[in-house]
């Protein structure tokens, strides 16, 4: 088998220690492999890395194990070209399975180009990829404290949710902390009522009849409403931070929040998730199978089995998700259109997965060619159904199809 990186390693890494196995492809055709153990503490990783520099390694592949590869990774990337591998694709036969036979292998499949790097984003993308995600995972945590609270409501039996559009709302919020000092006149309570809910005062009133009580219920809720305005202000903190970040990025931004459904917070995931080169996907298929939002590929003996999606990118789809839900929800558009052609035939899940889809497709194209997004109409299905070139297609095919051969005439 052809060998394309005579010298190469392989790290198999562990939390505390990493195998580290180089591979050197001599004149006469034998491979020499040299196999070292170092600690994973930053005086070591040096090591490792003067190591390998002396035996003038150009190429370094790791298996993605955990979130215990990154400092490996981050130490060697300047200094090395660094392949981080899927897990599923270095699996070694089973019954050889150590440390030192998992790096050696490692180090033979990379030799032999026998296996893909993953993608892995340069630091400033990944330093907006953490802080989205950290967003994210507060604002997970605000609607879990939120649903909590909504909860304790309940076992008081503080129906105010069956009244107001939401709990933690101008007038919930006023309520809320009355009750919480200690307040128990239903009329006052009510009283504190804004804008379009005064003229529900009444049903206020019978709503908040519960047995609430301030000592004990009282001081539950004021602990997670506590919970939740931290979360307010994490949330803030990292908007601002985002927002720096993406500063020079501004009209790109922009152009993204164009397709239906996109909002500035999903474009920011959009950007740090996928990042603005798309020379690593050179279509946007490519980019849709990368991020797992496209059917699988699974035929045997000339059957197409199971076409399931790949996992993908989770920050990535749960983002998607989301644009898809609010574009389906829009007027006059294709996305709701298509989205509604979809559901109409395989469901609400499907129609949510091709309005993904589509949003990504889209993505790639503002991206890659440097323009904005061109909504299609949302008539567009209508008015293909009735392109007149596409009927003559398919009334000819027909025929054709049984074995005929059929001449279309234009009329006098």
């Amino acid at each position: 088998m052809q060998v394309l990186f005579p010298r190469c390693a392989g790290l198999d890494v562990h939390r505390d220690t990493v195998a580290a196995a180089v591979r050197i492809q001599t004149g006469s055709g034998k491979a020499v492999t040299e196999v070292r153990t170092f600690t994973t503490t930053g005086g070591s990783l040096g090591m490792l890395a003067d190591w390998l520099t002396e035996c003038r390694v150009t190429i370094v592949g790791m298996e993605s194990t955990g979130v215990y590869w990154k400092p490996v990774f981050h130490m060697l990337e300047d200094r090395f070209e660094c392949w981080l591998l899927n897990a599923t694709h270095v699996r070694n036969v089973p019954g050889r399975k150590t440390d030192v036979a998992d790096a050696a292998w490692i180090s033979d499949l990379v030799a032999h180009g026998l296996v893909r790097a993953s993608f892995v984003p340069p630091k400033p993308q990944r330093d907006l990829r953490d802080l989205t995600r950290a967003r994210r995972i507060v604002v997970e945590e605000k609607t879990r404290e939120v649903q909590r609270l909504e909860k304790l409501m309940q076992d008081a039996g503080v129906k105010l949710t069956s009244v107001a559009s939401k709990l933690l709302g101008v007038s919930g919020r006023a309520i809320l902390e009355k009750m919480i000092e200690g307040e128990g006149s239903l009329e006052y309570l009510a009283d504190q009522a804004r804008g379009r809910l005064r003229s529900k005062i009444p049903q206020l009133q019978e709503a908040l009849a519960g047995t609430f009580r301030s000592g004990h219920h009282g001081f539950l809720a004021a602990q997670l409403l506590a919970r939740i305005d931290l979360c307010d202000e994490q949330i803030d903190e990292l908007d601002h931070r985002i927002e720096v970040m993406i500063a020079s990025f501004r009209q790109t931004v922009d152009r993204i929040c164009t397709i239906t459904g996109v909002g500035e917070v999903t474009a920011t995931v959009l950007l740090a998730e996928v990042g603005l080169d798309m020379s690593r996907f050179p279509t946007a298929g490519h980019l849709a199978s990368w991020a797992g939002i496209c059917p699988g590929n699974n035929t045997s003996g000339g059957k197409r089995l199971s076409g399931r999606t790949r996992h993908g990118n989770k920050w990535l789809r749960t983002a998607l998700t989301e644009a898809a839900h609010a574009a389906a929800r829009s007027k006059d558009t294709y996305l709701a259109s298509h989205h509604a052609q979809v559901r109409g035939r395989r469901g609400v899940l499907k129609a949510i997965g091709a309005t993904r889809h589509d949003i990504l497709i889209a993505y790639w194209h503002i991206i890659a060619n440097n323009t904005v997004y061109q909504d299609l109409g949302g008539d567009w299905h209508a008015r293909r159904r009735r392109d007149p070139e596409r009927r003559r297609k398919n009334l000819v095919g027909e025929p054709e199809k049984l074995g005929y051969t059929v001449t279309v005439t234009p009329a006098a």
